[in-house]
């Protein structure tokens, strides 16, 4: 079966080259959603959670902050991340 091909990796080096974050953690949490809407079989890849925190926030509305992460991330949705949870720190 094949999957998205989409890593955790590829994910924070894209947010850091787009958004300079001060901090940045990426967690590929797909494997707890196997069986779930937009689960690939593999195990991976589809489902993700970032914590970021980044000066291009500063006094933006929550929306705009995640506005900015989901642009950043735009070819990575085309290519089958199906969820996609932002915690802006």
């Amino acid at each position: 079966m094949s999957g998205t091909g989409i890593t955790a990796q590829a994910l924070h080096e894209c947010l850091a080259e787009a958004l300079a974050p001060t901090r940045l953690e990426v967690l590929d949490e797909s494997a707890a959603h196997a069986g779930h809407a937009g689960s690939d079989g593999t195990g991976s890849g589809t489902h993700f959670r970032v914590r970021i925190a980044a000066p291009v926030f500063t006094g933006k509305p929550k929306v705009a902050q995640h506005r900015l992460v989901y642009d950043a991330l735009r070819d990575f949705l085309a290519r089958g991340l199906h969820a996609l949870a932002i915690e802006i720190v």
